[in-house]
């Protein structure tokens, strides 16, 4: 069933998780026994379904702007069984406020809102536990010399400044993979 999910993902260039990045999210999961998730960025519920497939005591949020992705999401959860254990939010993570704790917090969503998207769920963290962001290199473009549009040299400076912020940012210990499309882990203090 996850291929039909990836098959669609393809067909409507719906950007989800490559294989190895998804791959290293759920054994970050597993190896820190991580419980409690706040995904920023559902699309179409391919990550938060890897990521609660893991362990059945794994519980999920999740949060999608775009009501055709997001009635896409529901219909993947639920053809998982998972509806029980992944809540998803229909609305602008901006609009949303939460008062639960999570031991992961993972930012996949609009590059250029990261940092935003950081410092207003920050409070939701549990003490020295994990923010987790994925495409910190953007399909490579972030560290390429090619000549690219306005819109892209705008977004790629922005994820620039984001990855800067991580590395001066003296209440997390940041540690950046090369696998995917470029993850960080920050570990709160």
């Amino acid at each position: 069933m996850l291929d039909n999910i990836e098959k669609y993902a393809k067909k409507y260039n719906i950007p989800i998780m490559q294989k190895d990045g998804i791959d290293f999210l759920t054994n970050f999961i597993k190896e820190n026994n991580i419980k409690n998730i706040l995904e920023i960025g559902t699309a179409i519920g391919y990550s938060a379904i890897k990521m609660a497939l893991v362990d059945k005591d794994i519980n999920i949020v999740s949060i999608e702007r775009d009501i055709n992705r997001y009635n896409e999401a529901i219909k993947n959860v639920s053809e998982f069984n998972l509806n029980n254990r992944i809540k998803l939010i229909n609305d602008d993570a901006f609009n949303v406020e939460l008062d639960d704790k999570f031991d992961l917090i993972f930012i996949d969503a609009a590059k250029a809102q990261s940092i935003k998207f950081f410092l207003k769920f920050e409070k939701n963290l549990n003490k020295n536990k994990y923010i987790i962001t994925d495409n910190l290199k953007f399909h490579g473009l972030v560290e390429s010399n090619e000549k690219l549009s306005r819109n892209l040299r705008q977004l790629i400076r922005k994820i620039k400044n984001y990855i800067d912020f991580l590395k001066n940012n003296n209440n997390y210990d940041t540690i950046f993979y090369d696998v995917g499309d470029g993850i960080s882990v920050s570990k709160k203090r």
